[in-house]
Formats: structure tokens, sequence, C-alpha cells
């Protein structure tokens, strides 16, 4: 399913137009990014909780050379299915 899937199965869900949708989708989205952004948590009960990661420096290998390279540490998006999502999947 890609974004234009979800939009009509959320209009037809939801009994709006595609466009009124989009507009709440789009607005969904980004208030879970500007809640990550401010390192908060967000917690969907019954669907999961997205939230910050971090993962910490480390020394990789350049494929193309061999050579050991530092990676940098790094903040990232991370998601944990709630009890109800997992039960809907078995």
């Amino acid at each position: 399913m890609n974004k234009s899937d979800l939009i009509e199965a959320i209009a037809v869900s939801a009994d709006l137009s595609k466009a009124a949708a989009s507009r709440a989708l789009d607005g969904a989205m980004a208030a879970v990014k500007s809640a990550l952004q401010k390192g908060d948590m967000v917690t969907l009960v019954g669907f999961g909780s997205f939230y910050v990661g971090k993962r910490a420096e480390r020394t990789g290998r350049n494929p193309r050379t061999g050579a050991a390279i530092k990676i940098k540490a790094a903040k990232i998006p991370k998601f944990r299915p709630g009890k109800s999502l997992k039960d809907a999947l078995k």
C-alpha cells in the first residue's frame, strides 16, 4: 500500500473527500514528525508507538577499499507495534 492507496482507504472509511483525507494524513504525519523532533514518544493505543532511538558511534568498512571508517552516532525513528496490531497479524 502506498500513500495514495492509504488516502483512498481513509476517504472511504471516514466518508471524506480524497483532498480532505490527504490533508488529514499529511497533518497526522507532520504532528508525529514534530513530536519526534522534540524527542517525544507518540503512542497510538492499539496500534503502536513511534519513538527516537539512539545509534552509537561505530566502526565500519568502506566496501570498495576495505579501509576502516568511523560511522557517527545518530538518532533514528523507531516503531514498536502494539498488542492488538501484533494479534491482528497472527
